[in-house]
């Protein structure tokens, strides 16, 4: 039987003195899973500057993967955010799993200072607000581990242009936001079927919506 090529979907460990993450919960739902002729596979990497650029670009090599798309937490969003652009710095408000606190540092020394997602994140906005998800797209993915990972993702990939890739970040799950006054949470079924959806929108979009989805400040 011929190997169907793959989706790589990553989400990351907990943090924070959560026990849980919601991004790699709803990552894993769908590991294994067909989408557009494409099987997925998931990993789920580590809240450290250091190892989660290590174990993402392993993950590249060994699936050799024809879009990749890697999911955060952002504890008090409301919606889940399609991420437009990763910058070149990382500046640590708090430590990483590891101890690890940059501030104010270059992810690539001579790098680019910003790479945009080529995901048909117009297209992905406008389908899953069609069928009523609750989403946006972000102008930041903030300067943590997060954004980290999605800079170094577009970094590797930055030869490989028919290898679609970027970033998702989705709410905390209602347990968490039970646990913080005022915070919202999200469905973890609500973010798995709007992630499934939007790998499906991203695979059958070769060129992107042009439709307004900026913001003023």
């Amino acid at each position: 039987m011929k190997k169907l090529p793959t989706i790589l979907l990553t989400g990351f460990a907990p943090f924070d003195g959560q026990s849980l993450n919601p991004s790699w919960e709803a990552v894993r739902a769908l590991q294994g899973k067909r989408i557009a002729g494409h099987r997925i596979v998931a990993r789920c990497l580590p809240v450290a500057f250091d190892a989660s650029l290590k174990q993402l670009r392993a993950a590249l090599r060994e699936t050799s993967p024809e879009m990749v798309i890697c999911v955060g937490l952002a504890g008090g969003r409301e919606r889940i955010s399609l991420e437009r652009i990763a910058i070149n710095v990382d500046d640590a408000r708090i430590a990483d799993n590891e101890g690890r606190q940059p501030i104010d540092e270059a992810i690539v020394v001579d790098g680019p200072a910003a790479y945009f997602s080529t995901l048909p994140i117009k297209s992905m906005l406008a389908g899953l607000r069609d069928a009523g998800f609750p989403v946006e797209v972000s102008q930041t993915a903030g300067t943590y581990v997060c954004n980290h990972v999605f800079y170094g993702l577009m970094h590797a990939l930055r030869s490989r242009r028919k290898v679609r890739a970027g970033f998702i970040h989705v709410p905390y799950s209602p347990e968490q936001a039970a646990a913080i006054a005022g915070a919202p949470g999200l469905a973890l079924e609500t973010v798995i079927d709007a992630l499934r959806l939007a790998l499906r929108i991203a695979m059958d979009t070769p060129i992107d919506q042009r439709i307004g989805a900026g913001t003023e400040h």
